[in-house]
């Protein structure tokens, strides 16, 4: 078994100052395949060190030598992408097909962005006789999840080093091997001693102890919001700039004259997708009261082809859940549905049936739901739809603003311009119109306890640099 209990500092894979390990457990069998080390603030400051000695030197690369580092780092990530899709499955319980079709991808997606951003970003511009000047931020320190991994690692990773800055990356300790791997990758393109670091841990030890570190110039994290509001609060003394990325409830409005059919299945496919575990996923399905039991016979004949098994086994659509704490905690979300009094239409607790070992949750529709019930109120990160009736656009609109999340909004209309109107008033930072995709060019993150900041394309990349004024720089 290849040895993953070292850590990446300083272009060398070193071993913790205090020896502590945890295994890395695979959701599907329960059983442990991977061992990491758990750092300390003694290996964060470490990295640290690392990054801030090697940023006055990359933060002066030029614009070419990144393209070219970038570049070279794709060609590299090609070659191990059937790897890196392989071990997210093994470690966070993803379907193989989704790890190779999204997951992985995703990584080689963020550098190519990026790749094309560098090539034309103005970095520098004059206004009259002052040249403003867009600076990498300097030293940085990521904090990931495990929901998709390499994705949020790299949508951070890519801009930082496109704009010269260096960083200390903590992935999240439940799904740390991808993170490896992409240190693997990152040495063999060649980025220099220090830029990349990568520490594992917790977040009460290296994540507290790098959002509070004076050498750290901006964290970028993503994760809960509970989790979020701790980075925020260590950041403080230093004041550093933070950027987050939390949870999400997010509303799918499909108005009256939507193609019902076509809006709740794959408003319902959109929800199981990744078992549920994504923060932007459309958990709260609003549709017309005059509807709603047709809405709900559809939502039940979607669930029931969810088919759930082995991540590595053909026609999975969805694998386990990421553990044992998150099978836990969508269990006792479901029944509290059931206790609250809304109907259960699909699913329940429980694992799947023929399924006795794996963190394996039953696709779950509820229906009639009222926005005052947990499962409306609370992220439950994992393949559980609420769905909830609406009297008129208006009320649905409000439906969808009362929470305290605001990361994306689903709308499906007959007309796009009907579709584009109640856009408008969703106070979320993404909105999905007719069942649009994503897209890497456009900025991601939310409103109110959703986060702040933006990651992916150039608002992302914008995320990484300061701007400076230099007065007085052309002749009067």
């Amino acid at each position: 078994m290849k040895d993953t209990t070292k850590f990446y500092i300083n272009g060398q894979w070193v071993a913790p100052t205090t020896p502590k390990t945890l295994d890395v457990i695979n959701p599907a069998t329960e059983e442990a395949f991977a061992t990491i080390s758990m750092g300390s603030a003694a290996d964060v400051d470490k990295a640290v060190a690392a990054a801030k000695a090697a940023f006055p030197a990359f933060s002066r690369t030029t614009r070419e030598e990144r393209m070219a580092l970038i570049g070279k780092i794709m060609e590299v990530y090609k070659t191990r992408y059937e790897e890196v899709a392989e071990t997210i499955s093994k470690e966070m319980g993803a379907p193989i097909w989704l790890s190779q079709a999204a997951q992985a991808a995703t990584g080689l997606g963020h550098f190519g962005t990026v790749l094309e951003i560098l090539k034309t970003y103005k970095f520098e511009e004059d206004r009259g006789a002052t040249r403003i000047v867009k600076e990498p931020v300097g030293v940085c320190g990521f904090i990931t999840p495990w929901n998709w991994p390499i994705n949020q690692i790299v949508c951070k990773v890519a801009p930082a080093l496109a704009a010269g800055c260096t960083m200390v990356l903590k992935p999240s300790e439940v799904a740390p091997l991808n993170a490896h791997l992409l240190a693997e990758i990152l040495d063999e393109a060649g980025v220099p001693a220090g830029v990349f670091n990568l520490v594992d841990g917790d977040g009460i030890e290296v994540g507290a102890a790098l959002s509070a570190h004076p050498d750290v110039d901006m964290m970028s994290f993503t994760g809960s919001t509970r989790a979020g509001i701790e980075v925020a609060k260590a950041a403080a003394p230093t004041v550093k700039r933070v950027a987050q990325e939390l949870g999400g409830k997010s509303a799918n409005i499909i108005l009256e004259d939507a193609d019902l059919g076509s809006a709740v299945t794959g408003g319902v496919m959109n929800v199981m997708n990744n078992s549920g575990q994504s923060c932007n996923a459309p958990t709260r399905m609003l549709v017309p009261a005059a509807k709603h039991e047709e809405a709900l016979t559809i939502a039940a004949a979607a669930a029931e082809k969810v088919k759930v098994g082995d991540p590595f086994a053909e026609g999975t659509k969805i694998g386990p859940v990421v553990s044992e704490v998150q099978f836990n905690k969508i269990q006792d979300l479901i029944q509290k549905g059931i206790d609250e009094g809304a109907q259960l239409v699909a699913g329940g607790t429980g694992r799947p049936e023929g399924l006795n070992k794996g963190y394996y949750v039953r696709p779950t529709i509820f229906g009639n739901v009222t926005n005052d019930m947990t499962i409306a109120r609370e992220e439950v990160f994992g393949p559980v739809l609420t769905i909830l009736p609406y009297e008129s656009e208006a009320q649905a609109i409000e439906i969808a603003n009362d929470t305290v999340y605001g990361l994306s909004g689903y709308v499906s209309s007959g007309s796009l311009d009907r579709a584009r109107e109640v856009a408008s008033q969703l106070r979320t930072g993404n909105v999905h119109l007719n069942g649009a995709g994503p897209d890497f060019g456009a900025p991601f993150g939310g409103y109110k306890q959703s986060g702040n900041g933006r990651e992916w394309g150039e608002f992302g990349f914008d995320e990484f640099l300061e701007v400076k004024a230099v007065m007085g720089y052309t002749a009067a």
